[in-house]
């Protein structure tokens, strides 16, 4: 596994905002982020073209369950 970053876990404020995946009915784009539970604002994360990046996603800050939102 020679080049291999480590792999390091984030975190997120679990109290006031839930892991949400974004998709586009048009394209199928998928952008995981964080929504504010409060003010609805969502924090873009990063864009997910594959499930082995949506799974990294999810690794990353120890999510075991995502909404989706159209």
């Amino acid at each position: 596994m020679f080049g291999r970053k480590k792999k390091v876990k984030k975190t997120y404020d679990r109290e006031n905002k839930r892991p949400v995946l974004r998709c586009s009915i048009c394209n199928g784009e998928q952008v995981a982020g964080f929504k504010d539970i409060h003010t609805g604002e969502f924090e873009e994360i990063g864009l997910i073209r594959s499930p082995e990046e949506l799974k990294e996603f999810m690794e990353m800050y120890d999510i075991t369950e995502i909404k989706k939102e159209y």
